[in-house]
């Protein structure tokens, strides 16, 4: 108080860069800063305000009456922000040279005038076009009101149908469901779903009935081995042997089919072992 310094709550007038951590200060963003007066302009008072960064930065912004501005002095840099008034759809006014040159000027004051006069009235046909088109559009109120009601009718039976799927589905109430859509039909029937757990394991114990059931040599075996065998007798029937030789060939067939036998039941029982030991 005593060097003039007074701790007010500032509101930064408009958007800023840190020039220590280059973060970006919006417009409006308040500061516990230190008013203090550094000079004048005629009567007006220059005051400048300092306020903290929450980086540690000192950002300074000080009045400027001549042009009715703020301007930032230290710690930060104003963001460049260009203006359009075609864009913004609204009358750009002139500044001070344009003024005084209009003012000196008789034949620029005329022109000035004759343009403006053109700018209004095709401001008042506009209006009046619109004009026309609200009082068209509101003329029946009990139109429109039925039209509004009918809408909002339509909106609520969706919505309850909606939540009535959504129920059925077993969801909880905060789940919004959305509007369906082919893609997400399709996408939905690419999706391959798992087998429920009964159907898994009957599968599961019907394969394994298979394997140790299943012949070790294979169908296309056995069936290749009867062919050969039938063949074979086939060939000893045509070139005509002994019958000592066959009575000989007759003795030794069973012989081959125990022993295939014993081979095939060891196999067998070998392979049930392992699936055993597996599960």
């Amino acid at each position: 108080m005593g060097e003039g310094i007074l701790i007010i709550r500032f509101e930064v007038p408009f958007n800023i860069w840190c020039n220590q951590c280059g973060e970006h200060i919006a417009k409006g963003v308040r500061f516990n800063a230190e008013k203090k007066q550094v000079g004048s302009y005629h009567s007006t008072k220059v005051l400048a305000f300092t306020m903290r960064h929450h980086c540690g930065c000192k950002i300074t912004i000080q009045t400027d009456p001549k042009n009715a501005e703020y301007l930032v002095t230290d710690g930060a840099r104003r963001k460049v922000e260009t203006y359009d008034a075609d864009d913004a759809q609204t009358v750009e006014l002139p500044d001070a040279n344009e003024r005084a040159a209009v003012s000196a000027d008789p034949l620029a004051s005329l022109e000035r005038k004759t343009i403006q006069a053109q700018q209004a009235a095709e401001g008042r046909a506009q209006l009046t076009v619109l004009a026309q088109q609200s009082e068209q559009r509101h003329r029946d109120g009990y139109s429109l009101n039925k039209q509004l009601r009918e809408a909002l009718r339509q909106s609520k039976k969706a919505d309850a149908k909606v939540d009535a799927k959504r129920k059925a589905l077993g969801l909880a109430d905060h789940v919004k469901l959305l509007p369906e859509s082919k893609a997400d039909a399709q996408a939905a029937q690419l999706v391959l779903f798992q087998h429920s757990s009964s159907k898994f394991q009957q599968k599961h114990q019907d394969k394994r009935q298979k394997i140790m059931t299943e012949s070790i040599f294979g169908g296309e075996g056995g069936v290749e081995a009867g062919n050969g065998s039938s063949a074979a007798a086939a060939a000893a029937k045509s070139t005509g042997s002994s019958p000592g030789r066959r009575r000989n060939a007759a003795a030794a067939a069973p012989t081959a089919a125990s022993a295939k036998a014993q081979l095939q039941q060891r196999v067998i029982a070998c392979k049930k072992k392992k699936i055993l030991q597996r599960a």
